[in-house]
Formats: structure tokens, C-alpha cells, sequence
């Protein structure tokens, strides 16, 4: 991925969504874990450690938003004036709440697709990186970023496992929106191992993922195009 990213470093948003998903759905089985929410606005990560965040938001017409910050690898000015990441946004871009972001100085990248492509606003010619990597490595278009989402899933619960294969056939049913909880299982088991020292609940993870619209005949996950 290039410094500062650019948008053709990011895959398809609905690879993206069924990753994102994917990390969400561990994390509402477990505590002491990343703070996932989902809401109008879409998908939305904070860090337990404050490290970085990030809101990721499908729309019914395929168009997507995606945007964030990390708190090391964001370069959010340049010298004393701002970045605007909003600049050359499209009109159905959500701009209350993208405006109210930017004030807040949230953004550390803001970058959306439509017509089957990402864009971004402009960068400043010195600025060394937008963070988008490190705080979201698994937006990469490949199997490395497949491998990366299972190993900090198995770091973060301390077992010494290969859990890509159970990452990569999750992603499959949560792409086709058939996850049910057999696949809830196989994913916890090969990420949290037998003896994981966190509490485990599948059955949060199943609800959670029924509001995400993975699981067959629910509603979720894209949100309504204004």
C-alpha cells in the first residue's frame, strides 16, 4: 500500500464490508476488544487503546464511504493549515455529519466509491502518510490481507494457530449473507482457541451479525441511499 495511500490501494467496499463485518462479529463475543457500532451511519470501529477509528457505510446503489483516522500514522496538516478531505466530495456524500467530523478534526482519510471506483480528496505534496494502513491494513485488495485479518484475530486472543482458513470461509458466507451459527462457531473456535482466557459468547456475535444483514433473512449492512 502506497504513503499516503491512494485509492486504487483499496479493494471492492463490499470485500471491504464482509471484513470489516467479519471483525465486528469476533469483537461482540468477547470484552476488552475493539468498540464496534452500527447505526444510519454505518459501521463504526473505536480502538480500546485510542489508537485509531473508523466508519465504513455501503448504500443500497453500491456507492460507499469510508473514513478515519490513526492517531500515529494520520499526517492531518500540513504545516498550520488543515486538509480538507472533503474537498471535490460528491453531493449524496452525508455532509452534516461528515462537516461536524472534520471540525472535530476526526479525518485522517476520507475516501469514497462510485462508478466501480474509489476517490479521495487531493494531498498536499509533503504529506508522508494519511494513516489509512495503519489502522486499516485489511483494506488491501488480496490474500495478504486476508492472512493479516486471522493473525491479529489470534494475536489478540493469544493462541498460536492458523485461523486463515476459518477467516476466509467466513468471509464467504458474510459476503453471500448466509452466515448462520455453525459458521458463528467455526470462526470463534479457530480465533479464540479452547482455552481462551476472554469470556465467549456466540450468541451476541450471531445477533450482532443479524444486524449487519450477514445472516439469511435479515436486514442490515447497506444503508439507504439518501
Amino acid at each position: 500500500m502506497h504513503r499516503p495511500s491512494l485509492p486504487e490501494d483499496l479493494d471492492h467496499p463490499e470485500h471491504l464490508w464482509a471484513r470489516a463485518a467479519t471483525l465486528a462479529v469476533v469483537a461482540a463475543a468477547m470484552d476488552d476488544w475493539d468498540e464496534f457500532s452500527w447505526s444510519d451511519q454505518g459501521l463504526q470501529c473505536w480502538n480500546d487503546g485510542g489508537s485509531y477509528w473508523w466508519r465504513l457505510k455501503l448504500y443500497e446503489d453500491g456507492r460507499a464511504l469510508l473514513c478515519g483516522q490513526d492517531s500515529d500514522g494520520s499526517h492531518t496538516h500540513s504545516g498550520a493549515r488543515p486538509i480538507d478531505f472533503l474537498a471535490g466530495g460528491p453531493a449524496w456524500l452525508p455532509w452534516n455529519q461528515l462537516r461536524e467530523d472534520a471540525e472535530g478534526n476526526l479525518f485522517g482519510f476520507v475516501y469514497w466509491w462510485q462508478d466501480g471506483a474509489w476517490a479521495r480528496a487531493p494531498y498536499p505534496e509533503k504529506m508522508p502518510d494519511d494513516g489509512l494502513e495503519t489502522a486499516m491494513s485489511w483494506v488491501a485488495p488480496g490474500d495478504d490481507a486476508v492472512r493479516g485479518i486471522a493473525e491479529g484475530l489470534v494475536a489478540r486472543t493469544e493462541t498460536e494457530v492458523d485461523a486463515t482458513a476459518a477467516v476466509r470461509a467466513f468471509l464467504a458466507a458474510a459476503g453471500a449473507r448466509r452466515v448462520g451459527a455453525q459458521d458463528i462457531t467455526t470462526l470463534l473456535d479457530a480465533v479464540c482457541g479452547q482455552d481462551c482466557w476472554y469470556e465467549v459468547r456466540p450468541d451476541a456475535a450471531l445477533a450482532f451479525a443479524a444486524q449487519l444483514g450477514l445472516t439469511a433473512g435479515s436486514r442490515g449492512g447497506v444503508a439507504v441511499a439518501p
